[in-house]
């Protein structure tokens, strides 16, 4: 995704040829949140890393990808691709780790779900209309029995509700974001992101065309959602992805259309997003697009994708999340990084360069937040997303 132009270019080329709930972790000693970086856990030789891509461009993917990395290292080895769903661009886990969900990024957009076998094979569960076009973005309810979707292009947010096997049902909601009116240069509403809060009462989406966050309160009896506000940004500004810091205090909104990043209070009690003054991603004055904001589990550093600069900012995290700090930028050693992620340990960070069709590793320095690229970039055609379990 880039401009808002650009993603409808996207979308039609899409068309013209026919993402994540994190588990808890351990505390590291002397910084909580993270999870320890013991010689057991290095000792391990693989872990598996989910890949989001699009398959009805070319050159793409032909669904998502199964790939192994090595903690250690830093190195990504092709395994498998599960196949059967069209352009899952965002991945996410069910809360048991035994259900991976995708996007299907259609103009008949949907959600399909994956289980996950002990024994490494995959099945696909099945797939439900989210209602709307272009859906880009999902997550899972901390409960495990509600799914969220983002359907960019029509401007509205979903609900599934989730059976025992992880399987999604018919939509209980669908949400349109009518008010307040797109931003300059905007056609209409386009939701990017649905999230839950850290208090785990309030869900938050994050809408692109209308430079807004609303939040709303789930009905866990019925799968619907209340709106009970909404945070303006300064028009134009074309908020992306939300990310909260560990305290639940604060939240962090990139924005990809004037790129820069903003600090935002939030209200536990009522779900109130207050968003701060623009800052600076880093990048210089031209052309970024933002995509998406990291913060660690200790809560000490953020860092930011910067597609057109094709760079990462590192980010000093203070006064209790209140504040973000530029520390530098690193090249991200790839074309157009649309999506970060750690691994669970927070040693690795990883990035789904969708123009170079890579993925590249850095090591994360667990003092200084310093990022170190390792390995060599990972060949993955339209990678759009990475998911390291």
């Amino acid at each position: 995704m880039t401009t808002p132009t650009s993603r409808r270019t996207l979308l039609g080329a899409l068309l013209a040829g026919g993402a994540l709930a994190a588990a808890p972790s351990l505390p590291r000693s002397g910084h909580p949140g993270r999870t320890p970086r013991t010689a057991e856990g290095r000792a391990r030789r693989t872990a598996t890393l989910f890949l989001g891509t699009y398959t009805s461009i070319t050159p793409g993917g032909t669904g998502i990808g199964v790939a192994s990395y090595d903690p250690a290292a830093g190195t990504v080895t092709d395994r498998t691709v599960v196949t059967g769903v069209e352009n899952p661009s965002y991945l996410a886990l069910h809360p048991s780790g035994g259900t991976l969900y995708a996007v299907d990024e259609q103009e008949q957009g949907g959600v399909t779900a994956v289980a996950l076998a002990g024994d490494g094979t995959f099945r696909v569960l099945g797939t439900r209309a989210t209602g709307g076009a272009g859906p880009c973005h999902l997550s899972v309810h901390p409960g495990g029995k509600w799914l969220f979707s983002a359907n960019y292009t029509s401007g509205s947010v979903a609900v599934h509700p989730l059976a025992a096997d992880g399987s999604p049902g018919e939509r209980t909601d669908l949400v349109a974001h009518t008010a307040p009116a797109p931003g300059p240069g905007q056609d209409g509403p386009h939701a990017h992101q649905i999230v839950t809060a850290p208090d785990g009462g309030h869900i938050l989406a994050v809408d692109l065309g209308n430079d807004t966050v609303y939040t709303y309160r789930l009905d866990e009896d019925r799968g619907t959602l209340e709106q009970l506000s909404y945070a303006a940004l300064r028009p134009g500004a074309g908020p992306r992805s939300l990310t909260f810091h560990p305290g639940g205090r604060y939240a962090y909104l990139a924005c990809e259309v004037d790129n820069t990043v903003v600090v935002c209070g939030y209200d536990p009690a009522t779900g109130v997003l207050t968003p701060g003054a623009p800052q600076s991603t880093g990048t210089g004055s031209g052309t970024s697009y933002p995509a998406q904001l990291l913060v660690t589990g200790d809560g000490r550093f953020a860092y930011l994708a910067n597609r057109g600069h094709n760079s990462l900012t590192r980010y000093a995290v203070e006064d209790g999340g209140a504040v973000l700090r530029l520390l530098d930028t690193v090249p991200v050693g790839g074309d157009f990084p649309r999506h970060i992620a750690l691994s669970p340990d927070e040693s690795l960070l990883m990035a789904a360069n969708q123009k170079s069709g890579t993925v590249t590793v850095f090591r994360v320095d667990g003092e200084s937040g310093a990022l170190e690229s390792v390995g060599t970039p990972f060949a993955a055609p339209a990678a759009v997303c990475v998911l390291p379990l």
